[in-house]
């Protein structure tokens, strides 16, 4: 079950971010209605970032599979960072980290889907 939800949350995760450019380029094409749109699209991926990392805090315990944590960390401050830097007009830094971010979490997908999610078994000493 926690492998099917950590793959729910990624999916959730990567068809929300990947929205994110079309919403900035309908803004871009001059619908100012789609900075509205790209503004809660990108609540909305902060959110499942948040969630993601809790997910992956959950599997940390029970798998003993430290990865998805690391990663999601990493996403959760990669995306805040964005967040803020579109937030302050900072398009320098928040359209290549918004590159960097869709690549990481596109990556992520394919990892979650590709590679099981088994329990770590302990070695006795």
């Amino acid at each position: 079950m926690l492998r099917g939800v950590w793959r729910g949350i990624v999916t959730v995760h990567v068809l929300a971010i990947l929205g994110q450019p079309v919403f900035a380029g309908v803004y871009l094409s001059g619908d100012f209605d789609g900075l509205g749109m790209h503004a809660a699209g990108a609540n909305a991926v902060a959110t499942l970032a948040l969630v993601q990392l809790v997910v992956a805090i959950v599997i940390w315990v029970r798998l003993r599979r430290s990865w998805p944590f690391y990663v999601s960390l990493a996403l959760v401050a990669a995306e805040m960072t964005q967040y803020t830097a579109g937030l302050a007009g900072l398009l320098w830094l928040h359209i290549p980290l918004g590159v960097f971010t869709i690549a990481a979490v596109v990556l992520l997908f394919a990892a979650t889907w590709l590679r099981p999610l088994e329990r770590k078994e302990t070695v006795d000493a």
